[in-house]
């Protein structure tokens, strides 16, 4: 009876430990967003100065157009043996006038993420299918004699003469 209880605890035990094993890994990237700084941002009373004061540095700045800063982050958590997979996403942008002055404060979150899911086993192409064989030796004869010049031979002109 002893063994038997005893038995089951190890069995308990080794089984919390393989379970312990499958938790996920929770992990932040970006900025770590304070409301109450992000709602101290006013429009018409701010510039890029006083808002890098305040938010720190963007996380990146928009290359065309309006130069809009925006502040990333992003929350992911991976369990055992997947690839990390974001669960929550806020995106700041703070849109500037050509003074410099703020003009608004937008923020969004993961509904405009957009999943895509390639086609990893092979890329689609016009033409017609070909072997491996083919792939390989397909080249051999395509280029002219020695040397693989396209020029004509010596002593013959465009005419053939």
């Amino acid at each position: 009876m002893v063994k038997t209880r005893m038995r089951a605890m190890v069995a308990v035990a080794g089984l919390a430990i393989l379970a312990s094993g499958c938790a996920s890994i929770k992990d932040h990237r970006g900025y770590l967003a304070d409301q109450a700084l992000v709602d101290s941002v006013q429009p018409g009373i701010d510039n890029k100065l006083s808002v890098e004061r305040t938010l720190g540095r963007p996380t990146f700045v928009s290359q065309f157009g309006q130069q809009d800063w925006y502040y990333l982050s992003i929350d992911t958590k991976q369990a055992a043996f997947n690839r990390p997979r974001t669960y929550d996403q806020t995106v700041l942008r703070v849109r500037f006038d050509p003074s410099g002055n703020v003009v608004g404060v937008d923020k969004s979150g993961a509904e405009k993420v957009v999943n895509l899911n390639p086609d990893g086993h092979a890329t689609p192409t016009l033409g017609r299918d070909r072997s491996f064989l083919e792939d390989l030796f397909g080249n051999i004869g395509s280029v002219n004699g020695a040397g693989g010049s396209n020029a004509p031979a010596q002593g013959q002109g465009p005419n053939g003469s």
